[in-house]
């Protein structure tokens, strides 16, 4: 996925202007800005796309929970049919102001980064956070890279497999037999 230089929609939340007790960001995408998501996740459409989140200030940053609900449709692997697809998935996400400000490490200082931490902020810089790249983000991560139709697999095609052995070391097998006979 290449990265967008504009959002596709507007979900920015400014951290200085977000109250202590947070708020509220609600996204139903309109069928215009469906279309760009879709096209942005290379499936045939994107029927829903609603996210509720709340955004409260943590740490001089904000910490976004909530939900997205998506309905996409992209074509099957095996016979190219449609194939909708349901996603709920739950977001948790955390963004901190960067705290380096581009001053170098010291040297032989130890800088710990748990990589198993489900909860490493990502990092901003700049007082707002662009919510729309992390609901597309979340969407592209929970669109399955391999559609099928319920009971289809490559068998249900027919044709494909007659029995005989195919490839260049199945001629070469027949060629040996063929020589010993």
């Amino acid at each position: 996925m290449t990265r967008q230089t504009e959002p596709l929609f507007d979900a920015v939340v400014r951290i200085d202007k977000l109250p202590i007790g947070g708020r509220s960001v609600r996204v139903d995408a309109d069928e215009k800005t469906r279309a760009a998501i879709a096209e942005a996740m290379k499936v045939t459409s994107v029927e829903r796309f609603v996210a509720e989140l709340r955004v409260v200030p943590l740490r001089g940053g904000l910490r976004a929970q909530g939900q997205l609900d998506a309905r996409i449709v992209q074509p099957s692997i095996v016979s190219f049919e449609p194939v909708e697809q349901e996603i709920r998935e739950t977001i948790d996400r955390v963004f901190l102001p960067s705290t380096d400000h581009g001053a170098p490490v010291a040297p032989g200082a130890e800088i710990y980064v748990d990589l198993e931490d489900d909860d490493f902020p990502d990092h901003i810089d700049g007082p707002e956070v662009d919510l729309s790249a992390l609901l597309v983000e979340t969407l592209a991560l929970a669109i399955d890279p391999y559609p099928r139709r319920e009971g289809e697999d490559a068998s249900s095609l027919g044709g494909l497999d007659d029995g005989e052995p195919t490839g260049p070391f199945a001629a070469l097998s027949r060629l040996k037999t063929e020589s010993k006979d």
